[in-house]
């Protein structure tokens, strides 16, 4: 991003930790009931009466999730919740507070940490989440974001990856592999950028599959959408590290196999029209790509009747018997063993 250098930056070490905590979150404000006491005091307060508690936290760390020569700060911060808010939809709970802790290095002016609570915050307003706490502290390794979420839900409402059935159908939330695709042409004119820095991208051509990798949306619908339909998901996970490895997650758990149908998988447009740019083979990408933040679960074969030809829902496949292993038949109708190549957050290399 160009740097405007006559900006006139204030220095957080002016603030000092309880003045920048005091500043940047001012403009919060409480829209659960379950929350009696956020921030201002040792510790936040919360009474969720006879609901269980679910409880989720990410950490995002600077030149290993995201990369600041593309991802505006308010984006981040706005990503950082809804990656969190993602994991307590994945439970079939409802999103209400977060815990936001930042760790920021002296290069960051004040402005640069509004900027980036201005995310935090949209996404709070967007998702009615409260903001109850966190801490800040200094970094020598640039930025370090780790957000804690928490949400509710009845016993019955709760969903486990364990639940899966033999038989069960396997669905998934709107369409995959955008986001990693996104994240693939925001590299390329990074590095056309580095090389010409006057050359400034038209990224017109790929503004849903970019959109998806810088401001990507929890599904905090779906739990609705099915209670209005009157399924129960017997299984459920969301779409961080590729659904490949999603699969697997659920199969391990619930000790079954799976049948994964290459024709069923939902794709975007330009998605497909990108793989073909890049020389990539979009079953691949759709696959293997991850943060697209959907919601992958399985629903008794009773409820196909329920939910077939739903907009937001795609069957893509259906679980079988452990012993018949995880599959991917091909549009040939060949059978192949799934392999997870999703994202490793050890090893980078995968």
């Amino acid at each position: 991003m160009l740097e405007n250098k006559d900006q006139s930056k204030t220095s957080l070490s002016q603030l000092g930790e309880f003045g920048l905590i005091n500043h940047i979150t001012k403009n919060f404000s409480i829209q659960q009931q379950s929350t009696i006491k956020a921030i201002g005091d040792d510790a936040a307060v919360l009474d969720f009466k006879s609901k269980k508690t679910v409880v989720s936290t990410d950490l995002l760390v600077e030149g290993v999730h995201f990369d600041l020569s593309y991802m505006p700060l308010k984006h981040l911060g706005y990503k950082a919740v809804v990656v969190n808010v993602s994991d307590i939809c994945a439970m079939n709970a409802t999103p209400t507070q977060v815990t936001v802790s930042i760790a920021v290095s002296n290069r960051f002016p004040l402005e640069a940490i509004e900027e980036l609570y201005e995310g935090i915050r949209l996404a709070c307003d967007f998702y009615k989440v409260d903001l109850i706490g966190g801490d800040t502290t200094s970094s020598t390794t640039g930025l370090l974001i780790s957000v804690t979420a928490l949400g509710e839900a009845t016993e019955e409402e709760i969903t486990y990856r364990s639940g899966a059935q033999e038989n069960d159908l396997l669905v998934v939330t709107g369409d995959i592999g955008s986001a990693y695709m996104g994240l693939q042409v925001l590299e390329r004119e990074k590095q056309v950028f580095l090389v010409n820095p006057q050359n400034q991208p038209n990224l017109e051509d790929y503004s849903y599959i970019i959109e998806r990798q810088l401001k990507p949306e929890a599904r905090n619908d779906i739990k609705e959408l099915l209670q209005k339909l009157d399924v129960k998901p017997t299984s459920m996970i969301d779409i961080s590290d590729g659904i490949s490895s999603e699969i697997m997650h659920i199969c391990k758990a619930s000790n079954v196999g799976c049948n994964l149908y290459e024709d069923k998988l939902p794709l975007d447009p330009q998605l497909i029209n990108v793989c073909e740019e890049f020389n990539l083979d979009s079953t691949t990408i759709a696959i293997n790509g991850g943060e697209d933040y959907e919601l992958l679960f399985t629903v008794s074969m009773n409820d196909f009747e329920k939910i077939k030809g739903n907009p937001h829902l795609s069957i893509i496949g259906h679980i079988t018997a452990e012993k018949e292993g995880i599959h991917l038949i091909t549009r040939e109708n060949t059978k192949l063993p799934l392999k997870a190549r999703g994202w490793n957050a050890l090893n980078e290399e995968e």
